[in-house]
């Protein structure tokens, strides 16, 4: 079991509020992602849910009982750290198996333990290896090796893919992902990469200033967001916003619309705009045009548009698919 819930949780160092009044229910067996901005509080929250930080204020549960003055030790979960954190003098099979050593494990079990998670983790020609002679995606693998044999309750994930290069984090996403579904365990997983989250979680906290903005569904929060700062944080590239005449005829401050969204028109049709930079990718183009009084506007096309700077452009946005805010940001829901 892995139930973890956060009842009015708050953080402060001296008179800085850093998490403010966190309300969350993590589900046994989900992959839940914290997301958001550097210094939003993401981390500080997982090290809470750790025991790593002491809590301010309100109650951290797991399977129902308060953890809140329990040590991390006899919390029941295995944290995997943005550094490998793995003893060099000793090799893949020491590193995996230290945690069980220290809680006095028989030693077959322990050999029986190591055996399964390096097979599982594709370690198994690699046991007898110092962490020196691995590269960072099996440094990784150890790392999430050692808190897979712990059996936790839960993994707790801190940017684990972050110093790893941009091809070896997508094939690391997809392993760690599989590996979660794989072992069915609770898994808590921090990143400032919104196409990461997006990628992985089954659900998904956006985190702004310490404070919970929105949990739900990677589409859900695609689809719907809660408020310009979800809707401007998730998604790639980034959501167009339009205030003025075209926001006020649909009863708006700002209206919002992604860029996979709008679509090259016919001449006069919609708004104009200059094409300011063209992005030809093959699979898709990007178009960033100059919309006069309507800002920078992106474009996601796919396949190739035969468009170039300097090309007059006008781009229709899909009605159905426009969002509205009001003054204060947040969401207006038909």
């Amino acid at each position: 079991m892995g139930q973890i819930t956060l009842q009015g949780v708050h953080k402060s160092f001296g008179q800085l509020d850093i998490i403010k009044d966190a309300n969350l229910d993590i589900e046994d067996g989900s992959f839940v992602v914290f997301v958001g901005p550097s210094g939003c509080g993401k981390t500080t929250l997982l090290r809470l849910i750790a025991g790593l930080e002491d809590v301010t204020g309100g109650r951290i549960l797991i399977d129902g009982q308060n953890v809140v003055n329990v040590p991390p030790a006899k919390r029941g979960l295995s944290m995997v750290f943005q550094s490998y954190a793995l003893y060099p003098h000793m090799s893949v099979r020491g590193n995996i198996a230290f945690g069980l050593k220290m809680a006095g494990l028989p030693r077959a079990e322990i050999d029986r333990k190591v055996a399964a998670a390096a097979a599982t983790l594709n370690l198994t020609p690699y046991l007898d290896r110092k962490p020196r002679e691995l590269s960072g995606g099996q440094r990784q693998r150890v790392a999430i090796g050692r808190a897979i044999v712990r059996e936790p309750k839960a993994f707790l994930f801190d940017e684990p893919l972050s110093n790893l290069d941009a091809a070896l984090r997508v094939q690391m996403r997809m392993e760690v992902t599989r590996l979660q579904k794989q072992l069915a365990t609770t898994a808590v997983y921090v990143t400032h990469d919104q196409v990461e989250a997006m990628t992985m979680a089954d659900r998904i906290v956006v985190l702004n200033a310490g404070r919970v903005e929105q949990y739900g569904s990677p589409l859900e929060l695609y689809e719907q967001p809660a408020n310009l700062f979800v809707a401007g944080f998730i998604g790639s590239p980034k959501m167009n916003f339009v205030s003025g005449p075209p926001a006020d005829q649909l009863g708006a401050a700002t209206i919002g619309i992604r860029p996979e969204h709008l679509r090259i028109a016919q001449e006069g049709e919609g708004w104009p705009g200059t094409v300011s930079v063209a992005e030809h990718l093959g699979s898709d183009t990007f178009l960033y045009v100059d919309g006069g009084a309507l800002g920078l506007l992106t474009v996601r096309g796919i396949g190739e548009i035969h468009l170039k700077s300097g090309d007059r452009v006008w781009l229709s946005p899909d009605p159905a698919r426009l969002h509205r805010f009001d003054k204060d940001g947040m969401a207006i829901r038909h």
